[in-house]
């Protein structure tokens, strides 16, 4: 392993403590609001989650990246205050315009998405979406100045604020109210409205601990700027619009393609909803992975420098990968427990939701190139075919399989852009990945995935004991095959985390 991918390794690490601790804070809801709500109110639920992702998107406009880009070339730290500044106050103005519409519209809003008798979830999910929005441009900020530490403790607060109201309005709140005490705030109608009060009240209190953190800068718009920063970024709104509808507009079609009344609908969309959340491990992996790809893939590389450094992340990144995919598929009727009871019957899908996981982690390494070379627009072509088959594949499979057709559809999709993203890589930055060596370690996963598969009708001490022989002889291969060093790259993690 070479220092470039020690101090990747060192960067993903740093992001990644904070982002599995926030996440794991985080996944203590899966459990709790599994069991204090029904498959219907958990529906519901999966179903507006789906919708803030793509709101999130439209709003940001792709301008996170943009400020990576923009701030890299950038002269000196005026030159950097100009672009945060223009890139935030771009967002900021989107966001507001997109709340007071929300609440104008509030009704209309709500009787269209089947909300008529809780139009409280608009807009308090507007809130939700906008707040986050305005904060996500400082959070990039941060991200580029290497502040860690700050943007470690800031999602920890909103993570600890949102788990301690949703204990607090599901916990303990009926019993008060019961009482006498507060019966004035508890409403059993209001359902999934309380975790989405309990996510605006924990957005709101981040985002005026992060202004706090931005050095005087307030949101403005510098117009040649804003020109250069949507010219980059718009590409990658478009693209970010139909990766979003490719990774969760499933959700939706559950609930519009699954024959039976709408509840029985809800019902589905609730457990496989809650079987996409025990996924999360291998999104967590992505997610503290792009974290510091980004900033350092956009400012630090060019030409065969950048190519090499990227063939060589992305056979890393593969290879924790499957051990993440052997981890979780052998061992998931232990992580199926992490569900309540009424959730279970679908966590067979689960390895077709990590191997899908896998392949849009694929596809972001495979994007690098065109972000770096400000080639934007073919990440609308990438996600665009995604998106197509997303559809296609929904409406074929979801009224015959129910939500097991959207997963296979969501697979179908993520595959299809990792050929069409490797092809155009090739093409126009012929990255050169070591194909053989990448297929070698698919072929070994999967080889050990159906041994653990064989072994499933033994005695479960005896069977456990070979899932985890099976891991382990993963790791020590790929460990021995690429000659890592683990202490060199345990100390690259350690300096880099000061």
């Amino acid at each position: 392993m070479s220092n470039t991918m020690r101090r990747l390794a060192g960067q993903t690490v740093v992001y990644g403590i904070s982002t599995v601790l926030v996440k794991l804070l985080n996944y203590i809801l899966v459990p709790y609001l599994t069991r204090v709500m029904g498959q219907v109110a958990y529906g519901i639920y999966t179903q507006i989650y789906a919708f803030i992702p793509l709101a999130l998107v439209v709003l940001t406009m792709g301008l996170e990246s943009g400020y990576f880009r923009f701030a890299g070339k950038a002269g000196n730290e005026t030159a950097k205050k100009d672009v945060f500044a223009t890139a935030w106050g771009i967002v900021t103005a989107a966001s507001l315009l997109f709340f007071a519409l929300a609440a104008i519209f509030n009704r209309p809003l709500a009787d269209a998405m089947g909300y008529g008798e809780t139009p409280v979830y608009v807009w308090m999910t507007a809130g939700i979406i906008a707040l986050d929005s305005i904060g996500a441009v400082p959070f990039a900020r941060l991200r580029e100045q290497g502040r860690a530490g700050k943007y470690v403790m800031l999602r920890l607060v909103s993570v600890i604020v949102n788990l301690a109201l949703c204990f607090f309005f599901y916990g303990w709140l009926p019993s008060l109210a019961a009482n006498g005490i507060f019966e004035w705030a508890y409403n059993p109608m209001l359902g999934p409205g309380y975790a989405l009060l309990a996510n605006l009240v924990a957005s709101a209190v981040t985002l005026l601990l992060l202004l706090s953190l931005c050095g005087g800068v307030v949101p403005r718009i510098e117009r040649r700027m804003a020109r250069e920063l949507l010219l980059y970024s718009l590409p990658l709104l478009l693209s970010g619009i139909a990766g979003t509808a490719n990774e969760f507009i499933d959700r939706q079609m559950v609930v519009w393609l699954i024959p039976g009344d709408a509840q029985y609908a809800y019902g589905q969309l609730g457990i496989y909803g809650a079987v996409l959340r025990l996924g999360v491990v291998m999104t967590l992996f992505t997610t503290m992975y792009r974290l510091a790809a980004e900033p350092f893939f956009l400012a630090e590389f060019n030409g065969d420098d950048f190519r090499k450094t990227n063939a060589e992340a992305m056979k890393y990144f593969i290879i924790v990968s499957i051990l993440i995919f052997l981890v979780i598929a052998l061992f998931r009727d232990v992580f199926a427990l992490i569900l309540g009871s009424d959730f279970r019957e679908g966590v067979w899908i689960l390895p077709i939701v990590l191997l899908s996981n896998m392949l849009s982690g694929i596809v972001l390494n495979l994007s690098f190139w065109y972000k770096q070379t400000g080639a934007t627009r073919y990440a609308i072509y990438v996600t665009g075919t995604g998106l197509i088959f997303t559809v296609v594949f929904n409406i074929l499979l979801v009224p015959k399989l129910g939500y097991v057709g959207a997963a296979l559809a969501r697979l179908i999709c993520e595959t299809s852009m990792v050929v069409f993203s490797y092809m155009l890589n090739q093409k126009h930055c012929p990255v050169p990945y070591d194909l053989r060596r990448i297929g070698g370690y698919f072929m070994l996963g999967a080889v050990l995935y159906g041994t653990g598969i064989l072994c499933g009708g033994i005695v479960v001490w005896a069977r456990y004991l070979i899932y985890f022989s099976l891991v382990v002889i993963f790791a020590v291969y790929a460990v021995r095959r690429e000659h890592i060093n683990v202490g060199a790259m345990l100390r690259s993690m350690l300096h880099c985390g000061r």
